[in-house]
């Protein structure tokens, strides 16, 4: 299934998913490159929520772009295989090697605005993030790392306590609908 089937065949969660839902599938329609940053206004990324086997945790890193405590994930860069990308961003941002997919496909759906910042010397505009995000089941007793160029810290965290942790108001309430799912499904 590609990935505009897979948006089309995701059932939102709540208003927030159905409105952005909406948005996604029209960016798809509109736009060739939504899968790269080359369309500087919107492209696609994977986010990873990790939870322990036990559900009581949440791995987050500490970004150093966005001074926050946050999930991980990134670009996909022309891989329409979102799924793989979580995989390998959780992986190359963590550490973590024996990660499991706990949701069927796609766990979440979020339009995320991106402030302007520098990146690795250059300039990037402000732009949207077309987020597909998916549940990872991680063991909290395999070693962690930081990824140097992106973040600067790394750890498990209650998973109530994680949507205060981080700084990002407008992340506070995704982190919150993640759980809630968590809670609903997998608990």
């Amino acid at each position: 299934m590609n990935l505009k089937e897979q948006i089309e065949s995701y059932i939102p969660y709540n208003e927030q998913e159905e409105c952005d839902k909406e948005l996604m599938l029209q960016y798809i329609n509109t736009f060739e490159d939504v899968l790269t940053r080359e369309n500087k206004m919107c492209h696609f990324t994977a986010s990873n929520w990790i939870v322990n086997k036990e559900r009581t945790k949440v791995l987050m890193i500490y970004h150093n772009i966005y001074k926050s405590w946050a999930w991980t994930g990134g670009h996909c860069d022309g891989d329409e295989d979102l799924m793989h990308v979580a995989l390998k961003e959780a992986k190359e941002e963590t550490g973590l090697e024996n990660l499991k997919i706990l949701s069927n496909g796609i766990f979440g759906l979020e339009i995320l605005t991106v402030d302007s910042h520098i990146k690795r010397g250059e300039f990037v505009s402000s732009h949207l993030h077309l987020d597909c995000s998916f549940l990872i089941e991680a063991d909290e007793k395999e070693e962690i790392r930081i990824k140097e160029d992106e973040n600067s810290d790394i750890k498990w965290i209650d998973i109530e306590k994680a949507v205060e942790l981080t700084n990002e108001e407008k992340m506070k309430p995704i982190y919150k609908k993640l759980n809630q799912k968590v809670f609903e499904q997998y608990k």
